[in-house]
């Protein structure tokens, strides 16, 4: 069996999120302030569908457990965690700076962005890496609550 299609899906959409906020970081170092506002805000919309799909999936089907070998699972148990915390984190300064930058409250946003930015970076990467242990490189464990699926109880 291949890997799960709507986990695919998602992380697919993360990724997308995290290369236009790399195309907004250039646009707006070349002051072309209105492109700048619209992949931004095509950034917070590609990650809002990874946040459907992720929640519609968590919601309805479950959570996939980590399926490899038991000396590795306590690593990608925190890491995992980080991770959340890392894009809960995110999350929170994206709405913040995607709401500054329209309401032109320029001093929040020229201060928050680039540390959202950064923050959001991580977010992809981790992500994509929890796909890749989640997915690719071991075969997921059992689809089942959210709790039982990060903490293993």
């Amino acid at each position: 069996m291949g890997v799960p299609i709507l986990p695919t899906i998602s992380t697919t959409f993360i990724v997308i999120s995290a290369v236009l906020v790399a195309i907004g970081w250039y646009l707006i170092y070349k002051r072309k302030i209105e492109a700048h506002k619209k992949v931004m805000l095509a950034a917070g919309v590609a990650a809002l569908i990874f946040f459907i799909i992720y929640a519609s999936r968590t919601i309805f089907v479950g959570n996939t457990a980590f399926g490899g070998p038991d000396e590795v699972k306590g690593y990608y148990t925190f890491f995992l965690i980080f991770h959340i915390i890392l894009a809960t984190v995110g999350a929170v300064f994206g709405i913040v700076s995607i709401l500054s930058g329209l309401k032109t409250n320029l001093k929040l946003h020229r201060r928050i962005g680039p540390i959202t930015s950064l923050i959001w970076f991580f977010v992809a990467i981790t992500g994509v890496a929890v796909y890749m242990l989640l997915y690719v490189i071991y075969k997921g464990g059992e689809t089942t609550s959210v709790i039982k699926a990060i903490l293993g109880f």
